[in-house]
């Protein structure tokens, strides 16, 4: 191995460290905070959970706050991710139809997990103390899987695959109608079971058709 590979592994060894370092304090930190509450778990907790040192913890995340901001961040991103650049156009309305049903399906598994319901349910109860929680989990989440569901539709309709109209507009019209009835507050408030598949499948139809047909 000649000295520039040597030191860019060098160097690629404490990222790479810092990186998994990082990634297991968020782990605990929101296991914990799931577990036991925000207010209720202490830095010496997550540290402890995690097997490192409050020095190392410390070095890396100033208070708990930083933790629970980034470790929602983190799942938020996750359902960014849902509508990322990979997913390909269809050249049809009835591939479109089915895209946008695989979709929904998605969108709604994600949402709809016990985890993420934790992560919005740790980002109200610190809404007033940590507003940014809040941002964070709408501009990285919610937010972010519409604007990109209105992108995917101004692609169709450049390919006459879905009618004119205002995309972001479509879009709010098949997230209403994906989430009607209030579902993802009524899971919040635990006044209502899990969807089933059967369920969502059912929803994600529905959303479809809702644009689809107009």
């Amino acid at each position: 191995m000649n000295n520039a590979a040597a030191s860019r592994r060098d160097r690629a060894e404490p990222e790479d460290a810092r990186g998994a370092l990082r990634g297991r304090l968020l782990k605990s930190a929101f296991t914990l905070f799931s577990e036991r509450g925000f207010s209720r778990t202490s830095m010496l907790d997550i540290a402890t959970h995690a097997k490192v040192s409050k020095r190392d913890l410390y070095a890396m995340f100033d208070n708990k706050q930083a933790l629970l901001t980034d470790a929602i961040g983190e799942r938020a991103l996750g359902m960014r991710r849902l509508l990322g650049s990979t997913i390909p156009l269809p050249s049809s309305t009835t591939d479109l139809a089915t895209t946008l049903v695989e979709i929904g399906t998605s969108i709604l598994r994600t949402v709809c997990h016990p985890e993420v319901l934790t992560v919005y349910r740790l980002a109200i109860a610190e809404s007033d103390r940590a507003p940014e929680i809040g941002r964070v989990l709408d501009s990285d989440g919610i937010e972010a899987l519409r604007l990109a569901l209105a992108e995917f539709i101004t692609k169709a309709q450049a390919r006459g695959l879905i009618g004119p109209g205002d995309a972001s507009g479509l879009a709010n019209r098949y997230a209403a109608v994906l989430f009607g009835d209030l579902l993802l507050l009524r899971l919040l408030l635990r006044v209502r079971d899990q969807p089933d598949a059967k369920e969502i499948e059912a929803r994600a139809r529905a959303a479809t058709a809702a644009i689809m047909s107009l």
